[in-house]
């Protein structure tokens, strides 16, 4: 039995909180990762795992294994990071979770160019615009913009994206450019919610060097940054977004920034992972590469 395998698996089975899911992310079949486990109890002569119909849960000796087994993984991970050879020509699968408008305007772009770069990464790019359990999606990473505020995981960052307010011309000629704050009491706006918070509607500011939220009517809100950006093509109001989604837009006109010297703070983005996990070589070389990205949008 291979016990370095057998771990991860363990490791895998117990973050998903399922057999399945483990052998989804580990690309094995499902009664792979079920006859390692069993062959696992075996050999240690003890129960690990609590099995029911509805979920798995450690025992007392799982629970201590599953510790010790993540500190032996982890070591080992940052034992093979630092050798020269695979730092030099990084290697191995990377799951990475990302909004999707990130995903479509800065990453999916320059793909082939990390492709090339780094043949022997295998890029898993999940894209949602939710916050995703890293340990139960079993991902090994994600990008997020916004503060954050989980102090169980690990943050790197990545850049700043400038934030802008616009509107579809047809939509400015019928209810005027807006010039000051006062006027956007006489428009609408597109409102975008997150999975998270049910507020909607509130556009942000900087004037004379002061954070400033104004609450602007609407008739719609969506949760996808596509669609959110068709609504606002399509005349229903202005949007609050990132300039890198919408700057081809900007560039025809069909999208026109408003308000411009009221422009809001720029948003961090980052690359988020578990407090308990190393960088690999393969993580990190996509976290340099992706970084590179943003330093030329920024």
């Amino acid at each position: 039995m291979d016990r370095v395998q057998a771990m991860q698996v363990f490791l895998r089975v117990v973050e998903s909180g399922s057999f399945i899911r483990a052998a989804e992310t580990l690309s094995l079949p499902a009664s792979s990762v079920t006859g390692i486990i069993k062959r696992l109890e075996k050999h240690l002569q003890t129960r690990l795992l609590n099995r029911s119909t509805r979920k798995l849960s450690l025992t007392p000796e799982g629970e201590q294994y599953f510790h010790r087994c993540r500190a032996i993984l982890d070591l080992i991970d940052d034992t093979e990071s630092s050798l020269h050879g695979s730092a030099e020509r990084p290697q191995g699968r990377v799951r990475v979770d990302m909004p999707g408008g990130i995903a479509h305007a800065l990453i999916l772009p320059q793909l082939a160019q990390f492709q090339a770069k780094f043949p022997d990464i295998y890029l898993m790019i999940g894209i949602n615009d939710r916050q995703v359990d890293l340990i139960q999606d079993g991902v090994d990473c994600v990008i997020r913009t916004g503060r954050l505020h989980d102090s169980t995981l690990i943050a790197r960052h990545l850049g700043e994206l400038r934030w802008i307010t616009c509107a579809a011309p047809v939509y400015l000629n019928q209810q005027g450019i807006p010039k000051n704050l006062e006027d956007l009491q006489r428009h609408s706006a597109v409102h975008y919610f997150a999975n998270t918070t049910r507020r909607t509607g509130e556009l942000n500011f900087v004037e004379a060097g002061e954070k400033v939220a104004v609450q602007v009517a609407g008739t719609v809100a969506v949760n996808e940054t596509g669609l959110y950006i068709k609504l606002g093509l399509a005349g229903g109001g202005l949007m609050q977004l990132a300039e890198i989604l919408v700057v081809d837009h900007l560039h025809s006109g069909d999208l026109v920034e408003v308000l411009a010297d009221m422009r809001p703070e720029p948003v961090p983005v980052s690359l988020i992972y578990p407090h308990h996990r190393f960088l690999s070589p393969a993580m990190r070389a996509f976290a340099d590469w992706a970084a590179g990205l943003f330093t030329k949008v920024g």
